[in-house]
């Protein structure tokens, strides 16, 4: 509508200038938007105050002359100019209605653009060491990355999912190390108890629980495995009852085999192992979290020698190097320039023993990337803001100056029942995102964790969002599509079961029928539908542009009150008692059904589903 509205405006247009009541001038954008209150229409242009200054002339006296030459459109019901200059256009109510088979017609294609013109974006995000089960501060930029990949996609982007699998580094040993410890300790409680290995994992975990409730340490013989763990790893240690776990899984696999081999030979053996258990697990947890990457980015990868004996990392320090961005120090390590693009200091890539820096596979990971993609979207947490500039700098130094961008999420703080849920990094207590997922269900974690944006804190009270009731934003969403489910299987006179096997567009086709006219629908409440089912494809856009996927939530929720208040006031099937035109049914059922597909298509979006029944 907004297109067809452009055309009536600038035919006005044209013809005031050529009738000498306008002179000329050139509008590029007419600023079509929507009034934030449907008292003043369905849509408004400021193009006479954006051609004021062009026009010699004040913006009322614009919008007159381009409303006086508006040619009858009977989409258009009036044309008001008001305040400084806003031309503001109410639609007729069929005009507006149609909205409705709109949805219907184009179903989950609705809303779709081009906007993307299908450039290749690359959407990197979660990617967490493969050393622990993923936490819910991972679970969050999993729900944000994965929301926003959809959101492009309808945008009409060509998205590629990743995940950077931080696979190397002394991390890697320190995991390696762990489990190595905690194997040797299961044999040493087995042998000084004459106990079974299940026993043995028992007393470790009860050590470790002491452990973690003692905070001041200040019982230590309550948790003497646990601190003889620590003692010998130097604190640099991973702590989580998982890391006995994995330790298990070798005695029972392995048995003895490696209480006799150098800590060297075992703790590679483990950390190879485990690692490709770890990152299964990571998979497996993803994929419940409805977030599958289509592509698992191996750091090791960058450092692996070709048959030229040149690795990915070395290949990008030369290409900087070549372009004179490279320089050495008296001590021999190796920086690059980064002052020159805008960092507050030169970054070193190779150190003077020879280590390569993080950095270095930074550089060599993102000049990878610009060789499969157009666009890069890295998401980050909110502690690495202080790295932007460093790989932003390394991207224009390698000729990709616009083509990187960084969303920093915030963190979440977990409650229950609007208490703090307790963890410490250095006690091994982070709560699983997988636990998360088992304990609240997917969808409603899901839409918790992108219901704000992302530059925002999450408070996430388990108890609360596990509510099934109207306090709970997910549950008041999901209940506004089971309830339009309801209503069109009485429509359509299928039970829940009949309907599951036909599929919902089967069933509001027999309820609706065929022909129906919009026309009918007249009350404010169902225009207010219709308003807010056509804003849809806007804000798609909107959440493209701004990569802010939150808003589908609060849409969602919107469209869910909207619908609610429809329901309250419009009759929508005859019951006993009360009777209604069949016409008037069905324009309403038909309302009904596109608001159902609006709405799972919105709940889509965010990997959340649509639920028939509740």
């Amino acid at each position: 509508m907004p297109d067809k509205i452009e055309e009536l405006v600038r035919a006005a247009l044209a013809a005031a200038q050529a009738a000498g009541e306008l002179p000329e001038f050139e509008v590029g954008d007419l600023g079509f938007e929507r009034p934030a209150d449907s008292g003043n229409g369905d849509w408004t242009s400021t193009v006479a105050l954006r051609s004021a200054k062009l026009a010699h002339r004040s913006p009322a006296q614009i919008a007159a002359v381009i409303v006086r030459r508006l040619d009858h459109d009977a989409s258009v019901e009036r044309v008001v100019v008001a305040g400084p200059g806003f031309i503001n256009f109410y639609l007729a109510a069929a005009s507006a209605n149609e909205v409705f088979r709109t949805v219907r017609d184009q179903g989950r294609s609705y809303g779709r653009s081009n906007v993307g013109a299908g450039q290749k974006v690359q959407v990197e995000f979660v990617s967490a060491n493969p050393v622990g089960p993923l936490h819910v501060g991972h679970g969050r930029w999993a729900a944000l990355g994965d929301s926003l990949c959809r959101v492009l996609e309808h945008a009409g982007y060509d998205v590629e999912r990743e995940y950077y699998i931080n696979d190397h580094g002394s991390q890697m040993d320190v995991f390696g190390h762990s489990i190595s410890k905690r194997y040797l300790q299961l044999f040493e409680v087995m042998g000084e108890r004459a106990c079974t290995l299940d026993e043995a994992r028992a007393a470790l975990l009860a050590d470790r629980e002491a452990y973690v409730a003692d905070e001041a340490d200040e019982r230590p013989q309550t948790h003497p495995l646990t601190n003889a763990f620590n003692e010998d790893l130097g604190d640099n240690a991973y702590g989580g009852d998982y890391i006995v776990d994995l330790a298990v899984r070798f005695a029972e696999s392995d048995a003895r085999r490696w209480l006799a081999v150098a800590e060297d030979e075992r703790m590679a053996e483990f950390r190879e192992r485990a690692y490709h258990w770890m990152l299964e697990s990571i998979r497996d947890t993803c994929h419940d979290a409805r977030c599958d990457f289509d592509v698992w980015f191996s750091e090791r990868s960058l450092y692996e020698k070709g048959p030229s004996g040149i690795s990915a990392v070395d290949r990008a320090l030369a290409r900087l190097d070549e372009l004179g961005h490279l320089y050495r120090d008296e001590a021999g390590a190796l920086w690059f320039r980064s002052t020159d693009f805008g960092d507050d200091k030169d970054r070193v890539l190779i150190k003077t023993n020879g280590d390569y820096t993080y950095f270095a596979s930074d550089v060599a990971y993102h000049w990878d990337k610009f060789q499969r993609v157009d666009h890069v979207i890295d998401i980050w947490g909110a502690d690495h803001h202080g790295y932007i500039q460093r790989v932003s700098s390394a991207c224009e130094a390698l000729g990709y100056p616009t083509q990187f961008e960084v969303l920093l999420g915030q963190l979440v703080n977990l409650l229950r029942d609007g208490h703090p849920v307790r963890m410490s990094k250095r006690k091994g207590t982070m709560v699983g995102f997988d636990e998360l997922l088992r304990e609240v269900g997917t969808d409603a974690t899901r839409y918790t964790l992108v219901s704000k944006s992302s530059n925002q804190m999450i408070d996430f009270d388990i108890e609360r969002v596990k509510r099934q009731d109207n306090t709970n934003p997910v549950y008041y969403v999901q209940y506004a599509h089971a309830r339009i489910c309801s209503i069109l299987r009485r429509g359509a006179g299928v039970s829940a079961e009949e309907a599951a096997e036909l599929g919902m567009d089967e069933v509001s086709r027999r309820a609706v029928g065929d022909d129906y006219d919009l026309s009918l629908l007249t009350e404010p409440a169902e225009a207010a539908l219709a308003r807010e089912l056509s804003e849809f494809g806007a804000l798609v856009e909107s959440c493209a542009r701004d990569r802010a996927p939150f808003r589908l939530t609060h849409y969602a929720e919107e469209l869910a009150g909207e619908f609610h208040s429809f329901y309250a006031v419009c009759q929508v099937l005859p019951g006993k008692g009360r009777p209604l035109d069949q016409e008037l049914s069905h324009a309403r059922l038909a309302a009904a059904d596109a608001t159902r597909r609006v709405l799972a298509l919105t709940l889509e979006m965010i990997g959340v589903s649509a639920p028939q029944s509740m």
